[in-house]
C-alpha cells in the first residue's frame, strides 16, 4: 500500500476560465463553494502570491477544521497549485499538493481539472467525492 493517494477530478463549467480562476482566489466566493456542503467555511484568508498563504476556518457539523497552505503556482488563468495541510489529519503537519488547471471549452465554458495529491491514503475517499461535491457546488454558483 502507497504511503499517499492523489485525487483527481474534472468538470466542464460554465464560464471563462478567467472568471473559474479568480473564484479560486475570492475569500466572499470560496465560502460559499469551497468544501462539500453542510461543511461550511467560516473564514477564509488568501494572500495570493507564490508564496503566499490561504486558510481555511471550517466546521465540519461542529468541529472545527483549518485547513492551511501555501501558493506554489499562480498563473492567472490557467493553473494554480498550492500546499493543503488539514488539522483533524492523524499528522496534521502533513502537506499535500492541489493542482488546478483551467482549460477553455468553446467560448464560455471551462474545463476545470484538480489533482490533489500527497493525500493520507485513509482520506483518499473523503477527498474525491468531496471535490465532486466542491466541483457542483462552483459550477451551481457559476450558473445562478
Amino acid at each position: 500500500m502507497s504511503d499517499t493517494a492523489t485525487v483527481v477530478v474534472e468538470r466542464v463549467v460554465p464560464a471563462p476560465p478567467a472568471l473559474v480562476f479568480d473564484e479560486w482566489l475570492d475569500p466572499e466566493a470560496l465560502k460559499e463553494w469551497m468544501c462539500p456542503h453542510p461543511v461550511r467555511v467560516i473564514d477564509v484568508s488568501v494572500d495570493a502570491q507564490a508564496g503566499g498563504t490561504v486558510r481555511f476556518d471550517v466546521d465540519d457539523s461542529g468541529t472545527r477544521v483549518l485547513i492551511s497552505g501555501q501558493f506554489l503556482v499562480i498563473e492567472r488563468p490557467r493553473r494554480l497549485r498550492f500546499t493543503w495541510s488539514n488539522s483533524t489529519w492523524k499528522d496534521p503537519t502533513q502537506a499535500s499538493i492541489v493542482t488546478v488547471t483551467f482549460e477553455p471549452v468553446g467560448t464560455d465554458e471551462t474545463l476545470m481539472s484538480i489533482e490533489h495529491s500527497l493525500l493520507p491514503p485513509t482520506e483518499f475517499e473523503s477527498f474525491h467525492t468531496g471535490w465532486i461535491v466542491t466541483f457542483d457546488q462552483l459550477a451551481g454558483k457559476l450558473t445562478g
